[in-house]
């Protein structure tokens, strides 16, 4: 046992890179490996890199950093998304040894000898083209969730987005593996599962560009619902044009789906969202949020948006504002638009100022904090199911609620990981809620 190498993940961006990250830890642990903290000392750092978040490159060469300090002999491979779309410019960060692109990041321990330091960092990146297959991926053991990978890729051509580029065409799990995966899951006490995916209301898509939908996404979630154990399913983030009504119907009704819906939205323009190759128009956004409304008044709705893209005028950033303001949505994330390499919009007119990008995001982000509020407002004096996570936050254990209220209570240890029935009482300072048991503890 002595000689097992020690490995450290650092993960950037969405949940689906923490599935990701997750499932390559199991594999070199089957290699022989020990995972540790990234705030430890170890043999090998991976850190996997997202494309879409802002100052990639200077969010990726701070953790470089972090971990040469901690060991300056470490190996230390870069993975993910950035890895794909800027391998030679993650190879010439200092310390950098290693750097995988998207069809290579799960065979990791091929590209490692004897975790000796490199004199320049090793790049071994495909053609995204390549990208063909599915390796399917769940987190596990990092909080009282897990994030299920469903779907990966995606064929849509927004011109503001690297995704594709940095994960090929859209592509699914077979459903049994999927849901062979959740028993995994389940079984190990895990209450919750987030699925997730690129364009995971695309689900269905086989391997190699196959077009044809073995499975729909409805049949999916219809599957996902059966399954033994599973106290909780959430839906994280889905296309409005893909979400269909008969979809949100069966949530309303099912066992284990939650009253959840993360729905992008990028704008509130008619125009902007065909400068943005979007696939609907706000008509089709406020169908959705009218019909998740009919059936369950008490939902959660997530909204994403984009702010400051090219040709966005005042006039446009109003429409979005208003329709924002008047829509029945529970909270934003609001986005301030970055130029991307090889995008169709990098290339456009009408540059928005940095500090009208600015200006608009706050406007946005004031008007989610509003949002919110009115949201849990109209959640006080009911009674809800809420899992507690496990971390001790300043002598208080915080958890969610189905329909995603995030409830605090004076810490307990044996309350982590467990479900509960609450009454909803009052806004904190800090914006979470205050609870009491609706029944007593067991």
């Amino acid at each position: 046992m002595e000689n097992r190498k020690k490995v450290a993940f650092y993960t950037l961006g969405c949940k689906l890179n923490f599935s990701e990250t997750s499932t390559i830890a199991r594999n070199l642990q089957d290699e022989g490996f020990d995972r540790v903290d990234f705030e430890e000392v170890a043999d090998m750092y991976v850190i996997n890199t997202c494309s879409v978040t802002e100052n990639a490159d200077k969010q990726f060469k701070q953790v470089v950093r972090k971990a040469m300090k901690l060991n300056d002999k470490a190996f230390v491979a870069a993975v993910g998304c950035y890895a794909q779309l800027k391998p030679e410019e993650l190879a010439s960060v200092d310390g950098v040894d290693l750097v995988l692109g998207a069809t290579e990041k799960f065979k990791l321990n091929d590209y490692i000898n004897d975790l000796s330091k490199n004199d320049m960092g090793e790049v071994h990146s495909c053609e995204i083209a390549e990208a063909d297959f599915y390796v399917g991926s769940y987190s596990i053991g990092d909080r009282t969730r897990a994030f299920l990978k469903v779907q990966d890729g995606c064929d849509y051509k927004c011109t503001y987005c690297t995704i594709p580029l940095a994960r090929g065409i859209s592509r699914s799990d077979e459903l049994q593996n999927v849901l062979k995966n959740a028993k995994e899951i389940s079984a190990q006490n895990i209450k919750e599962i987030v699925l997730t995916g690129v364009n995971i209301g695309d689900y269905g898509k086989g391997e190699f560009g196959n077009k044809k939908h073995e499975h729909t996404f409805l049949e999916l979630v219809q599957a996902l619902d059966e399954v033994e154990g599973i106290e909780r399913l959430r839906i994280s983030s889905i296309e409005p044009n893909l979400l269909k009504n008969e979809t949100i119907e069966f949530v309303s009704k099912s066992r284990t789906f939650v009253p959840h819906f993360h729905i992008p939205l990028q704008s509130g323009s008619n125009d902007i969202l065909k400068l943005m190759k979007r696939r609907y128009l706000r008509e089709v956004y406020t169908e959705r949020v009218t019909k998740i409304r009919e059936v369950m008044p008490h939902a959660c709705i997530g909204v994403d948006v984009i702010v400051g893209f090219p040709g966005e005028t005042d006039e446009h950033f109003l429409e979005t504002y208003h329709f924002l303001n008047d829509l029945d949505i529970s909270y934003l994330h609001v986005f301030t638009y970055s130029e991307r390499d090889n995008t169709e919009a990098a290339e456009m007119e009408g540059v928005v100022p940095s500090n009208v990008r600015a200006k608009r995001s706050k406007m946005l982000r004031s008007l989610s904090v509003k949002k919110r509020r009115a949201f849990y407002e109209s959640q006080l004096g009911t009674q809800r199911t809420v899992l507690f996570e496990g971390e001790n936050k300043e002598g208080y254990i915080h958890g969610f609620t189905e329909n995603y209220v995030k409830v605090k209570t004076p810490w307990n240890p044996e309350l982590v990981n467990t479900l509960h029935q609450i009454n909803l009482t009052k806004i904190d300072e800090d914006g979470s809620v205050r609870m009491e048991f609706a029944s007593a503890l067991v």
